[in-house]
């Protein structure tokens, strides 16, 4: 296994000398509530509620570029997302910060942004694309299933699937909360969620105790938050790997997402050699092999 953590963070590394890369929420809303005309993914949970009808919806380029109409009198509806805008890091004088190696640290401001769609039936001449069969949807994975039932139910670890908006582990419960799978558009991307959130519960002070007291009160976006984060991000990715299901889609966005954390660690990329060694342990546990330490 150890090859598979070198390869891994070497990867990742390579991946962040690229510069800034954009991380997207890897869940949405339900495919059987709105959804994009253009790619049949559901839009956020958070979209889902301004757009009060089920079904397709369309830009007005979108519609024109069919050749369609909007039909007279038809509201256009708000859809939200965030941008990520990368920008340069400066410090309390105004000067350019510089890692350790002298470049210079590029973080991303996320900016609120919002365009204007119609539903379908307010447009002539547009024919639906998708359906709930044919939207593009997470279907589960036999092997990816069998790991991560054996790890819950060996560990008596709570397994909540839920439709929702967030993913997360709670220490204090022992419990895994998850979107539904039908939340997600990319297998990878369902499972990739399940073993990160299942990395975190490995470090409960009944398992690998990475969990200290002053880590259970870590502050969202500290320092000992963050290198948790690095943890279970690279398990996850392990995972995937392992088990076959990484795509290029999925390992960058666990390489945006690791980015992100590491703003909080000063760009240190030797944070992710240290966290691989306890992903490392994450990954055994989880996998049930031999060499696992609790």
């Amino acid at each position: 296994m150890k090859d598979l953590y070198t390869e891994i963070t070497e990867r990742m590394i390579a991946q962040l000398e690229q510069g800034v890369i954009p991380w997207r929420k890897p869940w949405s809303g339900r495919a059987d509530g709105a959804i994009s005309h253009a790619t049949g993914r559901p839009y956020s949970l958070l979209n889902q509620l301004l757009l009060d009808r089920p079904g397709e919806y369309l830009t007005f380029h979108q519609v024109q570029e069919e050749c369609g109409r909007i039909r007279k009198g038809s509201k256009a509806r708000n859809v939200m997302f965030w941008k990520v805008q990368p920008r340069q890091v400066k410090d309390a004088n105004g000067q350019p910060v510089t890692d350790a190696d002298g470049n210079p640290v590029v973080e991303g401001l996320p900016i609120l942004r919002y365009f204007q769609v119609f539903h379908i039936d307010d447009c002539e001449g547009i024919t639906p694309k998708w359906t709930s069969e044919t939207a593009p949807t997470a279907s589960p994975d036999e092997a990816a299933e069998a790991v991560l039932m054996d790890y819950v139910q060996r560990e008596h670890i709570k397994l909540e699937q839920l439709i929702s908006d967030e993913a997360y582990y709670s220490p204090v419960d022992d419990l895994i909360h998850l979107p539904l799978i039908s939340q997600f558009d990319s297998t990878a991307e369902y499972y990739g969620t399940a073993f990160h959130e299942a990395t975190h519960s490995t470090g409960h002070a009944f398992r690998l105790n990475r969990f200290n007291e002053a880590a259970g009160l870590a502050a969202f976006g500290s320092e000992t938050y963050s290198k948790e984060e690095l943890v279970a991000e690279i398990g996850s990715a392990s995972i995937l790997h392992s088990l076959g299901l990484e795509t290029p889609n999925s390992f960058r966005n666990s390489a945006a997402y690791i980015q992100s954390w590491l703003r909080v660690l000063k760009n240190d990329k030797r944070m992710i050699i240290s966290a691989a060694a306890r992903a490392e342990k994450a990954v055994n546990l989880i996998l049930n092999t031999q060499g696992a330490q609790a």
